[in-house]
């Protein structure tokens, strides 16, 4: 199934066109002084380093970080679940706020707990795919190791009736071949514009403070459902993402489905393989 707005569209990417221009400004630049011309081409391959870890940039390749919603709205995002010990209670919390959120699941862990990706479905939530493994270097690497890690995530969730148009990358860093990939597999970019650098869950202290000081309408707020290390910072865990999701209210910012607030669907469900799942689960 590929949606109508997923479809694979040819066009110069600011990679593209940067080094396109170096190289025409270096042309000139060596019939005064060949020294000269190594600045914009230096210039160039510095971006190229750089760029990678700047999530919002689009570089290499469109990225949605932000919303267009025009509304006081955000977005929540959860990455590097599904989770046994974490994800029911943080579905439980955004129930009692009535709030639908997106779920970047890693590959493995939803193979591993199908039963939280068909709950996160059921409650009204999206799924998007963050990579089998959450291999931190995985940009770094080939074009057949990207394709194998998200297309094994892709399959994990297409066999649980979810199939998502959504890839959020590790630690939200692009890399060249990486748009090829996802053309081939009809999915699109999205990253983030609000986050508190908790750093998987593992930096509890002053999480909502850090969020809620930082946020603005139309961001997309990156958070995780991974299991903090120990019981009382998963009760601290608890308490943030409560105060979280009060202190976006107080602020008059609305919460908003990832798919409303940057107007492109997030995931579709083939309702009759997500039902046969949840029937044998049932038996």
């Amino acid at each position: 199934m590929v949606h109508p707005k997923c479809q694979k569209v040819t066009f110069l990417s600011k990679a593209e066109w940067t080094g396109l221009v170096s190289f025409l400004i270096a042309i000139p630049l060596s019939l005064i002084d060949v020294r000269l011309s190594v600045v914009p081409l230096a210039g160039f391959v510095l971006l190229c380093l750089v760029a990678p870890f700047l999530p919002f940039l689009g570089y290499y390749l469109p990225i949605i970080s932000r919303g267009k919603s025009s509304e006081q709205a955000v977005a929540l995002t959860f990455d590097d679940g599904p989770d046994p010990l974490s994800t029911p209670d943080l579905l439980r919390l955004l129930s009692k706020h009535q709030v639908k959120a997106t779920f970047f699941v890693i590959g493995k862990k939803a193979f591993e707990h199908p039963e939280l990706v068909k709950e996160i479905v059921s409650q009204g939530h999206s799924i998007g795919n963050h990579t089998y493994t959450h291999d931190n270097l995985m940009l770094l690497k080939g074009s057949h190791y990207l394709l194998n890690e998200i297309k094994k995530t892709q399959n994990v969730l297409r066999e649980m009736g979810v199939i998502s148009f959504a890839f959020r990358p590790p630690v939200g860093i692009t890399s060249p071949g990486l748009h090829q990939v996802l053309l081939q597999l009809n999915l699109y970019t999205v990253n983030f514009s609000c986050r508190a650098f908790d750093n998987g869950n593992r930096r509890i202290r002053d999480l909502s403070k850090k969020i809620l000081k930082r946020v603005h309408a139309d961001d997309i707020i990156l958070l995780h459902d991974t299991r903090p290390k120990n019981d009382h910072l998963f009760s601290c865990w608890l308490k943030e993402m409560d105060q979280i999701l009060t202190g976006l209210g107080e602020k008059s910012l609305k919460v908003l489905p990832l798919s409303t607030l940057i107007g492109r669907p997030v995931m579709d469900v083939d309702k009759i393989m997500l039902d046969k799942n949840l029937h044998l689960e049932r038996c």
